[in-house]
């Protein structure tokens, strides 16, 4: 099995260097190691001890930041080191003032020790999911604590399989399971893992924060005034055709658009769709731009904080691989839409089950969603109170950890 893994390593590492010759992510996800050990010997003293995070990506990273966050503020000596495997997570927070940022060399025997050797960790936390075999064997070796926060498990996945051996052999190098859910804990204790604390998932901390201290964006709150706003998050093309139909019938709303891609194809192409729409990089130097109904942002970076400005939200994702977070919008009392693809997101299910959050599969159900929910106080106040009733992970997390360093 161990043959198995590291071919498919080699083979994954293969395909993504073809396809960099015409794909700019996979180009930045292959330039951005290239140079990484020369930077972190440039910037990091091996001499020091680390607290070394690992985030797959952007979400993973905002994840995991309440609990990063709140270890600089209380050991602020700390030195931190964050690690991205995706180039979506990197070329984001590469410049994040309060650790150094790498991208993540891909996992094998000669890459663990090198990396480990360079950054010194004293402990080191992952978020959600990731198992590298060689990264979480050499932590083992070295007695070096690791930690999963925000955990969650699935059946399905190969850790409860009986073929699955490999894959639960390198779940002893984790020191705790801090998982999201009961049927987490559960499973994993199936399979012998009693080092299991359902803490929640600290995505609660961090939007209840955000909420409670919101970046102000004057521009947006010119925009939308005193009208009404649906704010439509990470959105793709299925998403964006449904949105055309409803800003057409209700002319007295304004809609956002906050698109999950926003290269320049992508930002055309809902210009074609809206073509009365004013992007938000020409908003301030348009004379009529706070006139149009529907705004385009085409930066990355405001999504969470322009859920303050909003009514109602629509979250994109849902006709493709899933939707995307539904808690920075519901944390600020927006009851949410999204599309059939959410089995996989238990706080999906739990708005749904609280009334603040409704699925749709087409145009019809999305005009009866909107209209249910538009006046809905009763809906508001449910998603908000559903956000305020789940946090407190970070807590947990961080006596734990405290404990190793």
């Amino acid at each position: 099995m161990l043959l198995l893994y590291i071919i498919g390593i080699r083979v994954y590492t293969f395909v993504i260097r073809v396809f960099s010759l015409f794909n700019p992510k996979a180009e930045q996800f292959i330039n951005g190691r290239k140079n990484v050990y020369t930077q972190i010997v440039q910037r990091i003293n091996p001499a020091e001890k680390h607290i070394w995070f690992h985030f797959a990506s952007l979400g993973e990273f905002e994840q995991g930041r309440p609990v990063l966050e709140q270890l600089k503020t209380q050991y602020p000596d700390k030195q931190i080191v964050i690690t991205f495997f995706s180039p979506s997570g990197y070329e984001i927070r590469k410049n994040y003032p309060l650790a150094d940022v790498f991208y993540l060399p891909m996992d094998s025997k000669r890459n663990a020790r090198r990396f480990l050797d360079l950054i010194n960790p004293e402990v080191a936390i992952f978020t959600k999911y990731e198992f590298w075999h060689f990264y979480f064997k050499t932590l083992k070796e070295r007695q070096i604590p690791l930690y999963l926060i925000s955990g969650i498990f699935r059946p399905q996945q190969t850790f409860f399989a009986w073929y699955g051996g490999f894959y639960r052999n390198l779940l002893t190098a984790v020191s705790h399971f801090f998982v999201q859910n009961e049927e987490s804990e559960i499973l994993l204790k199936s399979i012998g893992f009693n080092n299991v604390t359902r803490s929640g998932d600290t995505r609660f901390d961090r939007v209840y924060e955000n909420a409670q201290h919101p970046k102000p964006l004057p521009i947006i709150a010119a925009f939308c005034k005193d009208a009404p706003v649906i704010i439509a998050g990470s959105t793709w093309l299925p998403d964006e055709k449904l949105l055309v139909s409803l800003a057409e019938q209700h002319p007295a709303w304004k809609l956002i658009i906050a698109p999950h891609e926003i290269d320049v194809l992508h930002i055309r192409g809902l210009e074609e769709l809206f073509p009365k729409a004013v992007k938000y990089s020409n908003l301030e130097k348009s004379s009529t731009g706070n006139q149009s109904q529907i705004l385009i942002i085409d930066n990355i970076g405001i999504l969470s904080s322009l859920y303050q400005y909003g009514k109602l939200a629509y979250i994109g994702g849902g006709f493709g691989t899933g939707i995307h977070n539904t808690l920075e919008a519901a944390a600020f009392g927006l009851p949410v839409i999204f599309g059939p693809k959410f089995d996989k997101f238990q706080e999906a299910k739990d708005l749904i089950s609280v009334g603040a959050a409704k699925s749709i599969i087409n145009e019809e159900t999305l005009i009866d969603a909107f209209e249910m929910f538009k006046r809905n106080e009763i809906s508001s106040a449910a998603a908000r109170a559903y956000v305020y009733k789940q946090k407190g992970a970070t807590v947990q997390i961080l006596a734990a950890i405290k404990k190793a360093i």
